[in-house]
């Protein structure tokens, strides 16, 4: 079992940055693929930027060039710097874990709670 803890969520104006962080609580978080995903109430639950256990990542079109995902195996710790935010990038964020790689689709075994990220025009 591995347990996930988001933070660094809030509200922000557009055109700014937040970090959001997840801590496992699993000692052999290195080995697992890590991704981040948000949704919005009605709305599926959306990939937004995986990393695999090599630093590869992926990221869903909406968010190229803005959100940067990264991890830190010391640490047990997954990122994800957001820049140049949006209105609609307001939703709930959950980071999410599992040893298969399932990249951007919503079928990993962990996740966290969430944490709310709310972009103000």
């Amino acid at each position: 079992q591995v347990q996930l803890l988001e933070s660094g969520g809030g509200s922000v104006q557009a055109g700014g940055s937040l970090r959001l962080s997840c801590a496992a609580s699993t000692y052999i978080f290195s080995t697992y693929y890590m991704s981040w995903f948000r949704q919005v109430p009605g709305n599926e639950r959306e990939g937004v930027a995986a990393i695999d256990s090599d630093g590869h990542t992926t990221y869903a079109d909406s968010v190229k060039g803005r959100f940067t995902i990264s991890r830190d195996n010391s640490k047990n710790t997954l990122y994800l710097q957001m820049n140049s935010l949006k209105p609609e990038d307001t939703a709930m964020y959950f980071c999410a874990a599992d040893r298969i790689n399932w990249v951007l689709l919503p079928r990993y075994l962990f996740w966290g709670h969430g944490t709310q990220v709310t972009v103000s025009s």
